[in-house]
């Protein structure tokens, strides 16, 4: 198997990955009232169970506001689907996955400030912050792989 072949197949492997966290995170915000449910029978917290008398409440009495939870959980699923373009082309799509780095980054923020306002604690900002974090490692590795690959490409061109 050549360089360029291995590189390829490290690439979608990790992008496999990525997409795969990517979906499952998505997939998480369709049943937020009985995750809260199961989380609370499991875990004795505070802000847990506010979050989950809440979201009760919610349910029961404005459903509709959960439907942005449902709106959510399609954007994870549509943003999963524009690395098929990194999966096709890696070199020419690299955008896509520096997209992905620019939103990764864009969550800290969005929990430091968003976060205060809507009363959320802030070891729960910590936590949403941890996804950005480790979300970006994929992508990080992702790009220096394909910029290797742009690079024996155009070397054996």
């Amino acid at each position: 198997m050549s360089e360029r072949s291995a590189l390829e197949r490290r690439i979608r492997a990790w992008l496999i990955l990525f997409v795969v966290c990517l979906v499952l995170s998505g997939l998480t915000a369709f049943p937020l009232v009985s995750e809260l449910r199961w989380s609370n029978a499991l875990i004795d917290n505070v802000w847990l169970r506010r979050v989950g008398d809440g979201l009760d409440r919610a349910d029961a009495e404005y459903p509709f506001l959960l439907y942005g939870t449902d709106w959510l959980a399609f954007a994870h699923l549509v943003i999963a689907v524009f690395f098929y373009g990194v999966y096709r082309d890696p070199v020419r799509n690299i955008w896509i996955i520096e997209a992905g780095m620019i939103a990764c980054a864009g969550v800290v923020p969005l929990a430091l400030i968003c976060g205060p306002i809507r009363g959320i604690p802030s070891w729960w900002s910590v936590i949403d912050i941890s996804f950005g974090v480790f979300g970006v490692i994929p992508l990080l590795i992702l790009r220096r792989m394909i910029k290797r690959l742009e690079t024996e490409t155009a070397a054996t061109s």
